[in-house]
């Protein structure tokens, strides 16, 4: 047999031997003697009741117990200690913790046994509690919560709490304890860029508030009115609820927020800079909001036109469907305003005759749910529709007669009625759209002969005035246009080139051209870069093809990326953004 190395024989020699039940058996056999109060040398006393213990288990439990016994205070020659603030069922509870390892917490010893385990210095008993009251949190109960967590200086508790809270304002608000909230509190918690609730529901939670103590919380009015960011409520509900309300028009400071708002939400005048601006009116939006893509209507996969919605979800990079449109639409307008899709006109596409629409349908991402809205002044189709401010313009397309229209219709959301306006200089179908420094802008389009029309045409909004410049750069056809910063880009349009216009200096500036030549598409704006979706493209031997594609430009790079496919082919649809809340119904 050979001889074992050295390494062998000290391994061969040793044997280290754990007894995995050894301590917990010694634990057990501790509390068997404590509860026969044999070798016990101190109680624990509240006002009812004594408890024998031993000190070296105590000692050896918390540093609050080592302190007491092992230095020189007088319990540590003391055979009785009294505990204070402390009831007998929770010292009961705490010793059997400290002999055992086990606590049996409950809704109704929850409080007591975490206060008595933050006295005595129980850092995982404490934590044990935290986790049961995290684990009841509701927004009824949050924000007591988050008060015993500000008592227990207890964070996890505390920012758990808080993220309730927030997530659930609308049915926090709806709670009792909101109403009990110091004005600090309320300003803080209606102040949090994380709160998930829209403005109005905001103004209706400080105007609760208010009114619970009114005389006592008057003076409280200006600095929680200034937590409400005025520019993200509707502005009819601020006409009808907010501006006129008696109880701000009381108060001198809260008139100055209530005039401030009222210029800038219901003057047709742009603001011009950032300097014209009152601080409050340059608070962003929270940050619970988000920007939705939205794809609506169009002809998918080259078939009959479709009456699906999907909504792109950029964190899942999914497309996920919504309530349908309630009728199948042919070239009808798009555009979202007041966190609200609106659909206007279109040709409907039914079993029987088709007729082109006057009708206006409103979408609510919040509730998944369409509504029919007022009705335009003028039946239309393959028109183009924009936003400014509170208004709608419906302009141009082709009418009943089949003409081309010249006309233009504005549409007031605050009083819900349409009012003709002056008809453009040349009636177009199909030119890019967009809205820029109280100026409507018409790039280019076709005229009744489908020829390309080589004109941009000049909307003043104020003015209610037109102008047209010709100019040789513009030849679109069917193309999107889109705001891009200072800048509006006019994207394809039977082209892949993609100009940049700037309205300061009149002029254009060409951008990085997209893969293919593209018309019928959607162009929108997602966080600072633009997104184009589906449309119809020229092959290089000039057949047409539908197209799934969906496609990024980064200004900042000048460059294309590809974002993958549609879920289907699509063209003549809108494609827009949508901020709002994220939306709380399962999608189908």
């Amino acid at each position: 047999m050979l001889p074992l190395c050295k390494m062998d024989t000290e391994a061969a020699d040793s044997l280290l031997f754990k007894d995995h039940n050894f301590s917990s058996d010694l634990l057990r056999q501790l509390n068997n003697l404590r509860q026969d109060r044999i070798l016990t040398d101190v109680s624990i006393c509240t006002d009812t009741q004594e408890v024998p213990c031993h000190r070296n288990v105590l000692a050896c439990s918390s540093p609050y117990f080592r302190a007491m016994f092992c230095s020189n205070f007088r319990e540590s020659r003391e055979t009785k200690v009294q505990l204070k603030g402390i009831d007998s069922k929770t010292l009961d509870q705490i010793v059997w913790y400290v002999y055992t390892g086990e606590a049996n917490i409950t809704s109704q010893n929850v409080l007591p046994l975490m206060e008595a385990a933050s006295m005595l210095q129980y850092p995982k008993l404490f934590e044990a509690c935290s986790s049961y009251l995290q684990s009841q949190l509701t927004p009824i109960n949050c924000l007591t919560m988050i008060r015993l967590s500000e008592i227990f200086a207890c964070e996890t508790l505390k920012k758990k709490a808080r993220k309730v809270a927030l997530m659930y304002f609308p049915e926090v608000a709806a709670s009792a304890d909101l109403k009990e909230l110091c004005a600090v509190e309320l300003k803080d918690y209606l102040g949090d860029d994380g709160l998930c609730g829209e403005e109005e529901k905001v103004f209706e939670a400080f105007m609760t508030w208010i009114k619970h103590d009114l005389q006592a919380r008057k003076q409280y009015m200006q600095e929680l009115f200034k937590q409400v960011r005025l520019q993200y409520i509707h502005p009819a509900f601020f006409q009808h609820f907010i501006a006129s309300d008696a109880l701000l028009q009381s108060s001198p400071s809260c008139q100055t927020i209530l005039e401030t708002a009222k210029r800038q939400m219901f003057s047709l005048y742009g603001t011009s800079s950032a300097l014209d601006l009152h601080p409050q009116w340059q608070v962003p939006p929270r940050n619970s909001y988000q920007d939705f893509l939205v794809l609506l209507g169009g002809r998918k996969d080259n078939q009959q036109t479709t009456r699906e919605v999907l909504l792109y979800n950029r964190q899942a990079n999914q497309w996920q469907s919504l309530a349908k449109l309630p009728t199948r639409l042919y070239k009808a307008a798009a555009v979202t305003l007041h966190r609200s899709v609106y659909v206007l006109g279109g040709m409907t596409m039914g079993t029987g005759k088709s007729m082109i629409s006057h009708d206006v349908y409103i979408f609510s991402l919040k509730h998944n749910r369409w509504s029919l809205g007022q009705p335009m002044l003028v039946a239309r189709y393959s028109h183009r529709s924009t936003v400014h401010k509170n208004f709608i313009f419906s302009i141009g397309g082709t009418g009943e007669g089949q003409e081309v229209l010249g006309s233009m219709d504005r549409y007031d959301s605050i009083c819900n009625i349409w009012e003709s306006m002056a008809n453009m200089p040349v009636a177009v179908l199909h030119p890019a759209v967009a809205v820029k420094d109280q100026r409507l802008y018409l790039f280019g389009g076709e005229d009744i002969m489908q020829n390309p029309v080589r004109l941009i045409q000049v909307y003043h909004i104020v003015r209610n005035t037109w102008f047209k410049m010709e100019t040789r750069m513009i030849k679109n056809v069917c193309a999107p246009a889109v705001v891009l910063g200072e800048r509006i880009v006019i994207v394809g349009g039977y082209t892949r080139r993609i100009l940049a216009y700037d309205p300061q200096s009149n002029k254009f500036i060409k951008c990085a051209d997209m893969k293919d030549r593209r018309m019928h598409h959607g162009a929108a704006v997602l966080g600072n870069k633009l997104y184009v979706t589906g449309g119809r493209k020229l092959t290089t031997d000039c057949s047409i093809e539908d197209s799934a594609s969906f496609d990024c430009y980064d200004p900042e790079t000048d460059t294309w990326t590809s974002q993958g496919q549609l879920p289907h082919k699509l063209f003549d649809h809108a494609c827009l953004t949508l901020q709002c809340i994220p939306p709380t119904f399962s999608f189908q």
